[in-house]
């Protein structure tokens, strides 16, 4: 009779990181069942209005009488909570955290945890991995119809995080007209179709005279996706006490037309 090889420490370090991985992943499931549609809003380089669309979605959807959420996936750089003039702060209570609302839309932010706005979060990339799956077990969404995640620009780890954590059920590419951002943009693009996920489709943000227009439609045919419409680049946006889909009728009606195709498309199912 063989004796058993005793357990080494490093083995049992494996053993309870496997465990623990298990457990992680068992908790953000049982959170995110609780949420219909899942929606990242994504863009290949900031400044291209990544977060701009994705917070006018969000509100758009929440004044349609749907229940919202906004995950704030940008770790290092979040904006949702100074665009949507949140004047309180997302609790934590016996490990779960809860977010804060307005305007209809619950939000979830790093920002809520940093004493001063202009504090640099300087994190390597598993701390932002570490954080986003925090947010993903911990935060109490209760019942939604939609999550909207405002992703980190770009194509590494907290990207990558978002696609293998998140169940979502499609991606919303942000792009401004210019050569530069739809280079990039492709590359998001690409990296979506590698990890086999769905694209719902382009969206063309800053169209008009200054930056031109087209930009997106080329490279959605380009890419093979849906083409999601352009959202004109109007000085209405200079008023930032608000959404502006709330403070004004041409962008309200842009957006209404943005989430009905996005709404039509979530009702297909995807192509497997």
């Amino acid at each position: 009779m063989t004796t058993p090889r005793p357990v080494s420490p490093q083995d049992r370090a494996r053993l309870d990181a496997m465990k623990k991985s298990w457990e992680q992943r068992r908790q953000i499931k049982e959170r995110l069942d609780k949420i219909k549609h899942k929606i990242a809003v994504y863009s290949g380089k900031g400044g291209v209005g990544k977060t701009t669309v994705a917070v006018n979605m969000a509100v758009m959807l929440a004044q349609q009488h749907h229940r919202v959420g906004i995950l704030d996936a940008d770790i290092d750089c979040p904006n949702v909570v100074r665009a949507l003039k949140i004047d309180q702060r997302a609790r934590l209570e016996n490990g779960t955290f809860y977010p804060a609302e307005r305007w209809g839309v619950q939000v979830m932010s790093t920002a809520f945890f940093q004493e001063k706005e202009d504090e640099a979060i300087i994190f390597r990339g598993p701390m932002i991995h570490n954080t986003l799956l925090q947010f993903l077990q911990m935060t109490d969404w209760g019942d939604l119809d939609y999550l909207v995640t405002d992703m980190s620009p770009g194509t590494s780890d907290s990207a990558l995080t978002i696609m293998q954590t998140l169940p979502v059920d499609g991606f919303v590419v942000v792009t401004s007209p210019q050569e530069l951002a739809m280079v990039d943009a492709l590359r998001s693009i690409n990296m979506i179709k590698k990890l086999n996920m769905r694209i719902l489709g382009v969206v063309e943000n800053f169209s008009g005279d200054f930056f031109g227009t087209g930009g997106g439609e080329a490279l959605a045919k380009k890419a093979e996706v849906p083409y999601l419409g352009k959202l004109e680049m109007r000085k209405d946006y200079r008023d930032d006490s608000k959404p502006t889909v709330l403070a004004s009728k041409s962008v309200h009606k842009d957006y209404e037309a943005l989430v009905a195709k996005v709404k039509d498309l979530l009702a297909v199912p995807a192509a497997t």
